[in-house]
């Protein structure tokens, strides 16, 4: 599958964000109404099917992803590839061991927390792919994509409800491979109070 395809825009998702997002600033959108506090379990169910159809061609056998946000999205996409799901877990102090963790900065809570992931649920021979709701600074998926690496899986692709192109997400999780990279919204910019789509900002 091309780049492209693997980002086109899904509409279903694409009409909901321009129709029903609120612009807090330059940086951050809040569509928390529909998609990670009061959930529209259509809307996401049929965010999984898309995402689960786009990494499919990849053969991922797990799916991971961090609480809590993360969590719905990766279910639905689970469920649609019929493989298991393992989320990163949020410690402070860590009390699960053995596990693989790491620090996490979180710009949009202020702080640092712990993911960690036990030992026994994320096998060296897994073929993981990685689900998130956003991918904006990259700090979350950059992380998971350590974990994955140090416990000897392998990350054959990734998956993002929403991606804030404007940031370093993308740049950061390059890193780590590249995986191939499947998202259904990428938002350009968000300036006066609008969320600028990039299939938009490219015409």
């Amino acid at each position: 599958m091309t780049d492209a395809a693997l980002c086109a825009p899904f509409a279903p998702l694409v009409v909901r964000i321009i129709a029903e997002a609120q612009v807090i600033d330059d940086r951050i959108i809040k569509i928390d109404h529909f998609l990670n506090h009061r959930i529209d379990a259509v809307l996401m169910q049929a965010i999984g099917a898309e995402l689960a159809r786009r990494v499919a061609p990849f053969m991922p056998d797990l799916v991971l992803t961090a609480e809590a946000s993360g969590i719905p999205p990766a279910l639905t996409t689970a469920l649609a590839l019929g493989v298991p799901l393992v989320y990163a877990k949020k410690y402070a102090p860590l009390t699960e061991l053995p596990a693989y963790s790491r620090i996490v900065p979180s710009p949009t809570r202020g702080g640092d927390y712990r993911l960690a992931v036990a030992r026994a649920v994320l096998p060296a021979d897994a073929r993981v792919v990685l689900i998130d709701d956003f991918l904006a600074n990259g700090g979350t998926a950059a992380a998971l994509a350590e974990i994955i690496a140090e416990a000897g899986a392998r990350l054959v692709a990734a998956g993002f409800v929403v991606e804030k192109t404007f940031q370093r997400g993308r740049e950061r999780l390059a890193i780590h491979g590249p995986p191939p990279v499947a998202v259904l919204a990428q938002v350009a910019r968000l300036a006066g109070g609008r969320v600028v789509m990039a299939a938009t900002a490219q015409r």
